[in-house]
């Protein structure tokens, strides 16, 4: 027998959350989570909490599609708690936590399931001020808790509930420097592993979600102060959202058009393929905790500006791994573009200390902490349950 039958007999383990599309991070990280799990010869098997709406037209009804897709939700749910031996839950803030995670946790009690609540989303400590006295119940049945950051981690902790922290996952094989350095001097040309054709030009990128939270609006004001004084500055936002035409009217506002382009919303190789032509990379959101996007682009070797809101301290050092500035700041943002793009030594600093510091959230460091969780949990009557 191989050690990994030795160390996982047979393990089948429910895996409950959003999956892509959209290529949203809890999504990606559901999804690469089963990846490689099954890799490790666990038996995966995958409830979508945001599974089609059948019939169609039911999720275009407000109130009609969280109906239509809870019940077939619970039905699944009901199956999966009687035919696996532990379950991971992908949880995040409100309506989400309301309608997935409870019935989850209750339902896993009630079939003597243990339940794994991962907890995620910048959110939290605002929800929990708000709701903590309806979410407390239902977290009383998980069998675990399991947050991503520091910061989650005292948000529980302030609530008088304990959480253990296991990172993120990056996929190293997929996120990594892409072309060689050039050669380069601080007034005008590239520096790091990603550059673009022609040396005149400087880009920025935002892989965000174009909604008000993610603070665009705020990125693209601190770009246009940085442009009037640097013309060749560009910047691609990458996305889609309730925010896009607000996002590119002010673009238009500003006189912005030939250097600010929407591209859209990109799957992981385009993610990829876009820090490939990057300089840097802005993440301007003003509620935050292990955003994916920051850890994408630290892997790809790219400088990252970013707000120093929520989780996001805890996973990179200022002017360590990221120049950081106060949320909504508009000129601590335009500041830190001119000088990012000013001060080469600076961008390859912060470039080789990311790539070292990624090497925490890669599936070699973090996939122990996952199967010693998930064994610990199983019973010996696990071996008993349905198989249907």
């Amino acid at each position: 027998m191989s050690q990994r039958e030795q160390q996982l007999p047979a393990l089948r383990l429910g895996l409950v959350g959003p999956v892509p599309p959209p290529n949203g991070g809890m999504a990606m990280q559901t999804r690469q989570l089963a990846r490689l799990l099954e890799s490790e010869g666990v038996s995966v098997q995958l409830l979508a909490t945001n599974g089609p709406y059948r019939p169609a037209f039911a999720g275009r009804v407000p109130v009609l599609r969280a109906l239509f897709r809870l019940l077939p939700f619970l039905v699944e749910l009901w199956r999966l708690t009687g035919r696996v031996d532990v379950i991971h839950l992908m949880a995040n803030s409100g309506w989400s936590w309301q309608l997935h995670a409870a019935p989850t946790l209750w339902l896993g009690w009630l079939r003597s399931t243990p339940v794994v609540v991962n907890y995620r989303g910048g959110e939290a400590q605002t929800y929990f001020q708000r709701s903590f006295r309806r979410v407390r119940p239902s977290l009383s049945k998980a069998a675990d808790v399991v947050v991503p950051s520091g910061y989650l981690q005292s948000v529980f902790r302030q609530f008088g509930e304990t959480a253990r922290i296991i990172p993120n996952i990056i996929d190293r094989g997929l996120f990594h420097p892409g072309a060689p350095d050039k050669s380069d001097t601080d007034a005008g040309h590239h520096t790091g592993p990603h550059t673009n054709p022609g040396p005149d030009r400087f880009t920025l990128v935002i892989t965000r979600n174009l909604e008000p939270i993610y603070g665009i609006d705020t990125a693209i004001r601190a770009f246009a102060q940085a442009f009037s004084a640097d013309p060749t500055l560009r910047l691609r936002i990458a996305g889609s959202g309730p925010s896009e035409n607000a996002l590119k009217a002010l673009v238009q506002q500003l006189g912005l058009a030939d250097a600010v382009a929407f591209v859209g919303r990109l799957d992981r190789p385009g993610i990829v393929a876009l820090y490939a032509e990057a300089d840097a990379m802005l993440n301007p959101s003003t509620v935050d905790n292990m955003p994916n996007s920051v850890l994408e682009a630290l892997a790809c070797g790219i400088p990252v500006i970013s707000t120093d809101v929520g989780g996001v301290p805890f996973v990179v050092d200022h002017r360590k791994t990221a120049l950081l500035v106060p949320a909504s700041d508009v000129a601590a943002m335009a500041g830190a573009i001119s000088e990012l793009r000013g001060d080469g030594a600076l961008r390859r600093t912060l470039s080789a200390n990311g790539l070292a510091d990624i090497e925490q959230y890669t599936w070699a460091r973090v996939r122990q902490q996952w199967l010693g969780l998930y064994t610990s949990l199983c019973r010996p009557q696990a071996q008993h349950k349905e198989v249907t």
